[in-house]
């Protein structure tokens, strides 16, 4: 198995709102168009199925991160791409979770200012948090530490979509996580 055909995990974190999950899709997308297998692990879904019950506090933060991460690790190591999109707004556990990969492991940091952010809130739980109303919110109420040195970082408020989702395949191609040949006979194709 090749490089360009092994699994290895895709690590999104960023604010809510920032374009984790938009992201995580059209970038998985991309990647199981070429023929391999993808999971995305989305942050709001682990926390209905397998982090139920769990709270805001540090340590259930932790803990469902870990959870997420070692789900991760089990499919990357097995061939799986796999894209989490969590918040997890501690570095410490982002990076154990990294530590703890044997395939490889690349952090993308969603970049988005509070203004975007707030301006792109559609249910209104930013403006909630800045008024005091919602507790334990991650950027307002609750600390978020942005990673130090991502492996991709990516500025949603100043890119599209599109341009984001082409920067995180284009890096991965360049590291030979993905075949450039693949992507480039699949967008041919497309744009007949």
């Amino acid at each position: 198995m090749t490089a360009a055909e092994s699994g290895f995990t895709l690590w999104f974190t960023g604010l809510s709102g920032a374009g984790k999950s938009t992201l995580a899709h059209a970038v998985g997308d991309e990647i199981a168009a070429q023929g391999r297998r993808v999971e995305v692990l989305d942050g709001d879904e682990i926390r209905t199925n397998l982090s139920r019950g769990l709270g805001f506090s540090k340590a259930d933060r932790d803990t469902n991160i870990r959870r997420i991460g070692y789900v991760a690790r089990l499919l990357s190591r097995n061939g799986v791409v796999v894209i989490s999109a969590a918040i997890s707004p501690y570095r410490e556990v982002r990076d154990e979770v990294r530590r703890s990969h044997e395939a490889p492991f690349v952090e993308v940091f969603l970049d988005c200012s509070l203004d975007e952010l707030v301006r792109r809130d559609g249910k209104g739980l930013y403006a909630k948090a800045l008024g005091g109303e919602l507790p334990h919110f991650t950027g307002v109420s609750d600390p978020y530490e942005p990673p130090l040195y991502p492996d991709i970082h990516i500025h949603t408020d100043r890119q599209t979509p599109g341009d984001s989702r082409a920067a995180i395949i284009g890096w991965l191609e360049q590291r030979g996580l993905l075949d450039r040949t693949a992507s480039v006979a699949r967008r041919l194709y497309e744009s007949r």
